[in-house]
């Protein structure tokens, strides 16, 4: 996909979402919490730091799904992912997410997480885009600010929630299959979750959140939660 085709496509999301949205705190970032490494890296980058469309910038909402607070919640469909706060609230950021044919779905845990991530492509992204091996950590590095590493059954599932250096395609669908936001998103949600945080990653064509109260953990006969 071109990228203007990409970039068409993220602008008319945007016009149908912001005709159907209701008022949306959204909110803005603190630099204030960011550390001195923080300040000095972002300060380096090179890309132009182009401002996400309004649908897809953080904010607070109502959240009507019935995941427990503190979990994290992918709508790949709709491009969001919710970080669930209590009395029906949640943070909701703008993300970039796999095309079709490498997105993933699933139930997974926070395995681990680092700032400044360095950034060790699979064996497919080698071959598929003819990166180097390794990519060290730093302002140009696609992994950007932060990293959280997404485990199942105990096991690397390879893929990742990080922060990105082509802030121009938040809304998109054109990453390698990981879970994109901006850099400063990607520090706000990574200094709200902690390691073993729940994540659930919606199929495709099951982006309905945050409307449908529908237990995505739960089993329609037993009630019990699905296992991970």
């Amino acid at each position: 996909m071109s990228s203007l085709k990409v970039m068409l496509g993220i602008f008319a999301a945007g016009l149908m979402l912001s005709g159907c949205m209701q008022a949306t705190h959204y909110e803005a970032t603190d630099t204030k919490s960011f550390k001195p490494k923080d300040k000095e890296l972002l300060a380096k980058v090179k890309y132009e730091n182009t401002p996400v469309a309004e649908p897809f910038r953080r904010a607070i909402v109502e959240y009507h799904r019935k995941e427990s607070p503190g979990s994290i919640v992918v709508d790949s469909d709709n491009h969001y992912l919710y970080y669930v706060l209590e009395g029906g609230k949640a943070i909701r950021y703008g993300i970039t997410v796999g095309e079709e044919a490498m997105a993933w779905s699933g139930i997974a845990k926070v395995g681990s997480k680092t700032e400044w991530p360095a950034w060790h492509p699979t064996p497919g992204e080698i071959s598929r885009l003819g990166v180097p091996t390794y990519v060290a950590p730093g302002p140009d590095n696609p992994m950007g600010s932060r990293a959280l590493y997404l485990y199942s059954g105990g096991k690397d599932t390879l893929f990742r929630i990080h922060g990105t250096n082509q802030p121009e395609y938040i809304g998109a669908s054109i990453s390698s299959g990981c879970i994109r936001l901006t850099n400063e998103d990607a520090i706000d949600l990574y200094d709200r979750v902690k390691v073993g945080t729940l994540v659930v990653v919606l199929e495709p064509k099951h982006g309905d959140s945050p409307y449908n109260s529908r237990l995505a953990l739960g089993n329609s006969q037993t009630g019990q939660a699905a296992s991970y």
